[in-house]
């Protein structure tokens, strides 16, 4: 990721076809990782010609979906 050249949240998706963009104007992406067993939540800014990704969660794909059903995953954070 050192090298990519993001410059919107597309650009991201693009990327990581597997990652989901989350809305409601949260600036929070979601990515797949172990085979789509885990889900991690990243908050993302785009400052100058750097993004910065920040994580807010990370958990068991089950674990996701409870958290989405609780309609949690716009706001938590964790770490």
């Amino acid at each position: 990721m050192k090298w990519v050249d993001w410059n919107n949240r597309k650009d991201i998706k693009s990327t990581f076809n597997n990652a989901d963009i989350l809305g409601k104007s949260s600036n929070r992406i979601v990515f797949n990782i172990g085979g789509n067993k885990y889900r991690i939540i990243c908050g993302y800014n785009f400052v100058r010609n750097r993004v910065h990704l920040f994580v807010k969660w990370l958990g068991t794909h089950a674990e996701y979906t409870k958290l989405c059903n609780e309609g949690k995953q716009y706001t938590i954070n964790v770490y």
